[in-house]
């Protein structure tokens, strides 16, 4: 296993000249400049971040991490921990939202078991198991600090391996009964701000348990003062098997030169603990959309990320990661095919000063 050091100092940082040709490109379509905003944007992105200026987007894959999280003891979910593994297993049939919309953007699902409450015993989910859930956090920490590396390591793997296997494209996402609160719990922390501000009612809750999961939240982070300085600690104090795997799946998505689709705010949570290890990992992400969670503005916000989509989602699995794949199909088909201002013989626009 790789030391947390070694699968930072691998992440690598964008290639300027892939991003420079990239640009021009745009800028000679005959279009009107920058017409195509944020989707111009990402494909520059992953031309920088795999040194392509062709913007290779095929093959795709998505791994979707399940984990189940103590901290449901506090009331702080609608439902219980066995929907995780009930989702779970649909998956490995192709039987959820995730799975019917990748099944339409041409991607495959990779779902991984990090640490389910109980364990499904299907074909097709990956076992990188940590554990039997997390404790609940309220009391303790969440899991060791070995395990936290551990799921890192787990997630860098899988990136590498996808990446080696010739996948060109990656996303990830989640599922787990009370991430939302871990999400939040983690963002908290990072970004040294009070939970009231970035916690919101998840999967459904009302009032009353939007209140039980801001206190959890609070107890948490005063019970094991996780050191923000220290994604790691954080993510072992007060965060999941599935963020911990996330982050690591972006450090070595970073590492293969893959770019990366961010889901909704558990997946952007992750995203900040990867850059914050590894500030090169945040070249190659392209954020989605932006959810309706109340803290995902801010992640997205100290990432340095604008949403490509505003949509309005807030289903996780990596949803909204797979609702953008079409889009960058469209777009790179008028990057790599579309005529030139030369091809037509008319003057390029110029930018305004």
């Amino acid at each position: 296993m790789m030391t947390i050091a070694e699968m930072a100092a691998s992440c690598r940082w964008p290639d300027r000249e892939a991003e420079r040709a990239s640009r021009a490109r745009w800028d000679s379509i005959a279009k009107p400049l920058h017409g195509l905003g944020l989707l111009e944007d990402a494909v520059v992105r992953i031309c920088a971040v795999t040194g392509d200026p062709d913007c290779p987007l095929r093959p795709r894959g998505v791994a979707v991490f399940c984990a189940d999280n103590g901290v449901v003891a506090q009331g702080v979910t609608q439902t219980g921990q066995e929907v995780t593994a009930i989702v779970a297993e649909n998956m490995t049939r192709g039987e959820t939202s995730v799975c019917k919309m990748a099944a339409q953007a041409g991607a495959e699902v990779f779902p991984v078991d990090m640490g389910m409450a109980t364990r499904p015993g299907c074909p097709g989910l990956l076992d990188r198991r940590q554990g039997d859930g997390t404790a609940d956090f309220t009391l303790g920490p969440a899991m060791s600090r070995a395990q936290a590396e551990a799921c890192l390591w787990a997630g860098y793997r899988l990136a590498r391996e996808l990446a080696e296997k010739g996948y060109r494209l990656l996303a990830a996402g989640e599922m787990g009964i009370g991430n939302t609160t871990t999400s939040s719990a983690v963002a908290s922390v990072l970004l040294r701000e009070e939970p009231e501000g970035l916690t919101g009612r998840g999967a459904g809750l009302t009032g009353e348990g939007l209140r039980r999961k801001v206190a959890a939240i609070r107890r948490g982070i005063a019970c094991n003062r996780p050191d923000p300085a220290d994604p790691v600690e954080v993510l072992a104090k007060v965060g999941g098997f599935d963020i911990a795997a996330m982050a690591g799946f972006y450090l070595g998505a970073s590492a293969a030169g893959v770019p990366v689709v961010l889901d909704g705010f558990i997946s952007a949570v992750a995203a900040l603990s990867a850059c914050r290890l590894a500030p090169a990992a945040g070249a190659g992400m392209i954020a989605s959309h932006c959810s309706g969670e109340p803290g995902a503005r801010r992640v997205l916000d100290a990432l340095g990320l604008a949403p490509v989509m505003t949509a309005g989602f807030c289903l996780g699995e990596g949803t909204g990661a797979v609702a953008l794949l079409p889009l960058l199909d469209m777009a790179a088909a008028v990057y790599r095919e579309m005529s030139t201002f030369g091809d037509i013989a008319v003057e390029a626009y110029r930018p305004l000063v």
